[in-house]
């Protein structure tokens, strides 16, 4: 019999440190996404290239994220995009190492190159701005195993398919979700925002993140998710019902 995978539990574990967060992240692909194969990673040539053609060495964080499941898109790259290691570059400033963009480049996440000494350095985000002048790198979250624990949740509650969907969040939702949900045991991000903090949640095989904004829901199954838009009411994107 499979052991039922329990993902607070884990989570809690995940964001302790890089082994928890690579085995929360092996643990929540079998459940959710299919199990991670063997060729799921990159190799140890192509980041080994990725360094020469750079200059710099990897965090060892990111080497072991990528060479455990750097090639698996359903886990990286459903919306935003992780980088391959031949698509990994330094920003025109030479601040940072630039590892992951957003769909439509509103933003780019990175680890500026003074903290690339660090196992598990910090991660910067960069947002595309009219006003050049004005970017900067600001905090995003406070070590890069943290950030590929996060990618891996965003990214599979914007999956395609019906097991996902979309709720603009009002204060009636909100107190909803607070009130059926666990809030799940994920450290607030960005760096210093409490306002608009994004926070997880868990339902009864759902997935949900809040970020201010909207309500982003994922279930293992789409019975699943109807379940958690009956709970929380509203005008969900995709419910067709």
């Amino acid at each position: 019999m499979t052991q039922r995978f329990d993902l607070a539990e884990s989570l809690a574990r995940g964001v302790a440190g890089r082994s928890g967060a690579w085995s929360f992240i092996q643990g929540f692909a079998a459940h959710w996404a299919g199990a991670l194969q063997s060729g799921d990673g990159w190799t140890e040539a192509d980041l080994a290239e990725a360094e020469e053609r750079l200059g710099v060495q990897l965090p060892a964080a990111m080497r072991e994220a990528y060479l455990l499941f750097g090639r698996r898109r359903n886990l990286t790259s459903n919306h935003d995009e992780l980088l391959s290691p031949a698509e990994l570059y330094v920003d025109e400033a030479e601040e940072a190492l630039v590892f992951r963009h957003e769909n439509q480049g509103a933003a780019s996440w990175g680890v500026l190159l003074e903290r690339l000494g660090d196992d598990d350095p910090a991660v910067v985000i960069r947002l595309d701005l009219a006003d050049k002048t004005a970017e900067r790198w600001e905090g995003w979250l406070e070590r890069l195993s943290l950030c590929f624990v996060e990618i891996v949740l965003s990214e599979s509650v914007q999956a395609e398919g019906e097991s996902c969907d979309f709720l603009d969040l009002d204060a009636d939702s909100s107190q909803l979700l607070e009130g059926t949900c666990l809030q799940l045991p994920f450290p607030v991000y960005p760096i210093g925002e409490e306002n608009h903090a994004t926070r997880w949640f868990l339902g009864q095989d759902v997935l949900l993140r809040d970020d201010g904004m909207a309500v982003l829901a994922r279930g293992r199954t789409p019975e699943d998710l109807d379940r958690i838009r009956d709970q929380i009411p509203g005008d969900w994107l995709n419910d067709y019902r």
